[in-house]
Order: structure tokens, then sequence, then C-alpha cells
């Protein structure tokens, strides 16, 4: 299976956003977005930069959100690399049924980046990803 991904981010779940925007501004990371209320997943999201490696803060702000329980289990720490995809159907697809990937969910907007679609991944072996349509 060959598949044209390019690393888009790293998700990077943190309790508190604005505590960790500081943390990271320390590190020498620039906001490259304000932060965004995803009203969909009930998050917090903020993008930022360094050294052309990009991040997105993920932070819950209610207990009903997509993070919740990963925040509980696994505190503040990445949890997923999302890919930019071209084909978004066709590489959901491939992953799912030549790849070993279970779709955690289905497909929706991301307020956060400007509406396109993303779908989140999980493999056993390698962890969850995003995809990203371009």
């Amino acid at each position: 299976m060959d598949l044209d991904l390019k690393i888009h981010h790293i998700g990077y779940l943190v309790k508190n956003i604005d505590k960790a925007i500081e943390k990271f501004k320390q590190l020498g990371f620039k906001c490259v977005s304000e932060t965004t209320c995803d009203e969909i997943r009930y998050i917090h999201i903020c993008f930022m930069e360094k050294d052309g490696y990009v991040i997105e803060l993920v932070s819950p702000y209610d207990s009903n959100s997509v993070v919740s329980k990963l925040m509980k289990q696994y505190k503040n720490s990445p949890y997923h690399i999302c890919y930019l995809t071209d084909k978004f159907e066709e590489t959901c697809i491939a992953l799912q049924t030549g790849g070993g990937y279970v779709m955690v969910n289905n497909p929706l907007p991301a307020p956060a980046l400007e509406g396109k679609r993303v779908v989140f991944l999980i493999s056993h072996i390698s962890g969850m990803i995003e995809l990203l349509e371009k």
C-alpha cells in the first residue's frame, strides 16, 4: 500500500491550554492560530510551530469531550499524528482494508482546520492517527 501522506501536525493532549501555550512558548514555539473552541468535540485547540514542526494542543473543556477519557489515562502527552491527504476517502478505506486500522469516528468538519474533514483511526501497533483532507 503506497499512500501519499504528508505529516501535518502532532496532536498533544493538555489539561490547561493556556498554561500549555506558555510552556511551549518557553521552548521556542510560536502560536500559528488563535485558540479555537470546537463545539462538536468539546475541546479547545491551538496550533503552535517551531523549526517547521507543528503541534496541535488539545484541551477538553467538558466531561463529554472526545478526549476526556484519554486525558484521565495519558495526562499531558502527545497522542496522535495527523496526516494530510488529497485522497481522503480512498486513503481512509485503504487504511481500514489493507492497513489494519479501525475508524474511531465518522469524518467530520474541523473548525480549527478551516472546516476541512478529519477522521481518526487507530491501530494496535502504531496507535492513533488523524487524516485531514487537503
